[in-house]
């Protein structure tokens, strides 16, 4: 399938396929809202994480959200209660975006008890059952058969939930995610497969790492169809995401979103990410960045003002702040919790 959900021009980030493009239907002014704060939480946390990495206050890996906003926000406007999320080591925007707690976020990154796998997943391996969250997962790929099984108990189990399963441009060339797309089509299981493409992979661009780079199209020969989509519009997103729900509520089996988006930070904090230019960086954050467009949105329609939008902005840096103090204060795990949660 290569219809595209994208009303921009710009043939660098996979706005159309084939010719075709489908401008996608506005939202309504709760939604915008709704995507401007989320979104703007998501990139204040991302930015305070960066902070606290480059103090020493957290450890380990860190890879940073930021530019791909509007994926797992437009994404989670589709979906009810029930469904599932699973991902990649990218993850804190997704943790936000599913509705845990800044703070538990925060806490896990800094390695405390308070935090949501207690202080022993660290950035890329946190879990919350309640709010449906799997991980986070560090295997590169790892996320899609899990992704496809957690599907598979909604069906066996016969409810009417979904997983929605996100994975990169350079996990799209993992022989796992294949041997799940069989599966997940020989029995129709109900999940749909998220790509999210920001370009490079860890620091290899999708042409020289990829053979075609139609990442959408991964799926035909199992009978998966897929879709192309902007994922720096949060309508576009949105209106992908709906379609894909239907789909997959229907009964029709998988379906592949492939979210063409962009980081502005490197793969991982640790990633001086040499191999793009500055202006290549400046041109997509000045032209594309998705909470800028909500914005503008936003305030040629009369629904806001500056001023409100400032109060928006301070109200969700209250929160960051809290949630990066709290994460410092709050104390370590104690030396038995190596002991607990483990499969025996």
């Amino acid at each position: 399938m290569t219809m595209t959900f994208s009303d921009s021009d710009d043939k660098t980030l996979g706005s159309k396929a084939n010719g075709q493009d489908t401008p996608p239907p506005e939202l309504d002014m709760e939604q915008e809202l709704r995507s401007y704060r989320d979104m703007l939480l998501i990139r204040r946390f991302e930015e305070k994480a960066g902070q606290l990495y480059g103090m020493g206050k957290i450890g380990g890996f860190c890879h940073l959200y930021i530019g791909q906003e509007a994926v797992v926000v437009g994404m989670q406007m589709a979906i009810k209660e029930g469904d599932q999320v699973i991902t990649t080591y990218r993850d804190h925007g997704h943790m936000l975006a599913c509705g845990m707690e800044a703070r538990g976020v925060m806490s896990e990154l800094t390695g405390r008890a308070s935090g949501y796998s207690h202080g022993k997943g660290g950035s890329m391996h946190m879990f919350s059952k309640e709010k449906k969250f799997y991980g986070g997962h560090g295997i590169v790929g790892a996320a899609v058969p899990l992704g496809t099984g957690l599907a598979f108990a909604n069906k066996y189990r016969g409810n009417d939930n979904l997983c929605l399963t996100y994975f990169g441009d350079g996990a799209a060339n993992q022989g796992q995610v294949y041997e799940a797309f069989n599966m997940a089509k020989l029995w129709d299981i109900p999940v749909i497969y998220i790509i999210e493409n920001n370009r490079y992979a860890m620091g290899t661009s999708v042409e020289r790492s990829s053979s075609t780079t139609e990442l959408y199209k991964r799926g035909l020969s199992f009978g998966i169809p897929g879709y192309r989509v902007d994922g720096m519009d949060v309508r576009a997103v949105k209106a992908a995401a709906d379609m894909a729900v239907k789909h997959v509520r229907s009964g029709n089996g998988p379906i592949i979103l492939e979210m063409v988006t962009y980081r502005y930070r490197g793969h991982s904090m640790s990633d001086p990410a040499k191999y793009r230019s500055r202006d290549e960086v400046n041109k997509v954050r000045d032209e594309q960045d998705p909470i800028a467009m909500v914005r503008t949105r936003l305030l040629k329609k009369g629904a806001v003002t500056e001023e409100d939008l400032k109060v928006i902005d301070k109200e969700i840096r209250g929160v960051i702040n809290e949630a990066a103090a709290f994460s410092q204060e709050t104390p370590e795990p104690e030396p038995s919790e190596l002991y607990t949660d483990i499969l025996k």
